[in-house]
């Protein structure tokens, strides 16, 4: 016998969880949502949010350079690190408060604790209580990966304790070569402080346009970021502050600081999911769903990172919300994955949406390639040497714009808008008659007129 019976259990209060909880409660079902760290989540608490707080913080230093171009005479800054994180901390459980609230105002009940599968309805938590669910909802989302256990791992922090160092690293060492690799890497250099980004591929931004990538590690580069590539690190030694990481080369990098960002995988371990019998995705390691976010056992969902499909806070949402209007709305709801526009806030910003070039070739005969390099009107004066890349890929038989791909500033604020126009399924003839809006960047998008590369398949013997 349980000591809650209730419509929908969700473990886990982050995003997804608290759509998902906050419409089915507003349907009329009884609902109960368990988060056992803080409501709000990877984006909220220790991810998005912060994260782009930090990026504002480390942009200003070189506002302030660029301001000398412009007749502005500013005496010698300075930055202070823990009034950032004291406001960070601030906005952060101001936000987490709203978090919460909003399930218990829908009608639902939050609670701080970890929810454990007993058998596929019954869950027992952490505070002794347990609860029968008629469904269930996995909404856990993902932690950040650790990678191989090296000699003096235990000197390494993860992207979960760099918003909480007591002090601004001078000297810092990043493993990784993806979004928040780049991200820190790109704060910690507007900070002032010393960055080497440590990466095992050949490049960074594995799947990403080709030309996304060399652009954005050349601006990083030229902005003082050392990027080593084709290398690992395979042992960090302390001695007292300071830390040496000796990588595959041979090679070695003393620092103050050394963060692996490797990546995230879905948080499924301890949950009970043996109990419940629900299976994980051989490929990836997350919740195995289908198109509705159904998991193998009937009753139970999953959304978000946790099934390691596209791992984005505004899809973790719309999976959620879609569960709901589904399971309580009786309108049964599809998430669909495609030309989800995506940005790594790095400096420059990439931002991107759509195919690849190589995507776009490996399933169309005839591909047109647009794009452009440009000096922003702002550094014509400023004198900063940052140029910004635009790129459109057109399937050169309908004319239809299949992938758009900006580097530069505000890149994530004009993907955003462009999404719009590459999921319409507008063609580059759209583009080209839709009026320019003259001085902007922007205005690249719609004057480009002849392809730079123009692919044809040949025809199949």
């Amino acid at each position: 016998m349980a000591d809650i019976d209730v419509d929908l259990f969700v473990i886990g209060g982050g995003s997804g969880g608290v759509r998902a909880a906050r419409i089915a409660a507003g349907y009329g079902a009884k609902v109960m949502i368990a988060e056992e760290y803080r409501f709000g989540g990877t984006c909220v608490i220790r991810g998005c949010v912060p994260k782009k707080l930090f990026m504002f913080a480390s942009q200003i230093s070189a506002d302030v350079k660029d301001a000398a171009g412009f007749g502005w005479q500013i005496p010698t800054a300075t930055f202070d690190w823990p009034t950032l994180i004291a406001n960070k901390d601030r906005e952060i459980a101001r936000l987490e408060g709203f978090y919460s609230a909003n399930v218990e105002k829908a009608g639902g009940r939050a609670v701080k604790a970890r929810a454990v599968f007993e058998d596929p309805h019954m869950l027992r938590l952490s505070t002794g209580e347990t609860v029968r669910a008629k469904h269930i909802l996995i909404a856990t989302g993902g932690a950040p990966n650790h990678g191989p256990v090296i000699p003096g791992i235990e000197h390494v922090i993860s992207s979960n304790e760099v918003f909480h160092l007591p002090r601004l690293p001078k000297r810092i060492v990043i493993q990784g070569g993806g979004y928040i690799a780049l991200e820190f890497a790109s704060i910690f250099n507007g900070f002032g402080s010393d960055v080497t980004l440590v990466y095992r591929g050949d490049n960074i931004l594995r799947g990403f346009d080709e030309d996304v990538r060399v652009h954005v590690r050349r601006e990083m580069e030229k902005s003082g970021i050392n990027i080593l590539t084709g290398c690992t690190i395979d042992k960090v030694e302390r001695f007292g502050d300071v830390f040496t990481s000796h990588l595959s080369s041979g090679s070695s990098l003393a620092s103050d600081q050394v963060l692996f960002a490797i990546g995230r995988h879905p948080n499924v371990s301890g949950l009970g999911l043996e109990k419940a019998g629900v299976a994980l995705n051989p490929m990836n390691g997350g919740i195995a769903v289908d198109d509705y976010s159904r998991t193998n056992v009937p009753h139970i969902y999953a959304v978000g990172d946790v099934t390691h499909r596209m791992n984005l806070t505004p899809v973790a949402i719309r999976e959620g919300h879609a569960f709901a209007d589904t399971v309580f709305g009786n309108r049964p709801t599809t998430v669909d994955h495609s030309n989800i526009p995506t940005a790594v806030f790095s400096q420059p910003q990439a931002a991107t949406v759509g195919l690849t070039e190589s995507e776009a070739l490996a399933q169309y005969s005839h591909v047109d390639i647009y794009k452009t390099d440009f000096r922003p009107i702002k550094a014509t004066m400023s004198g900063n040497p940052g140029r910004v890349l635009m790129k459109l890929v057109v399937d050169g038989v309908s004319d239809r714009v299949l992938g758009c791909h900006i580097v530069g500033p505000e890149a994530a604020e004009l993907i955003q808008v462009v999404a719009i126009a590459v999921r319409l399924k507008a063609t580059k003839a759209d583009f080209d008659s839709t009026m320019p809006l003259h001085p902007t960047g922007a205005e690249e998008l719609v004057t480009m007129r002849t392809p730079a590369v123009r692919h044809v398949r040949a025809a199949a013997e």
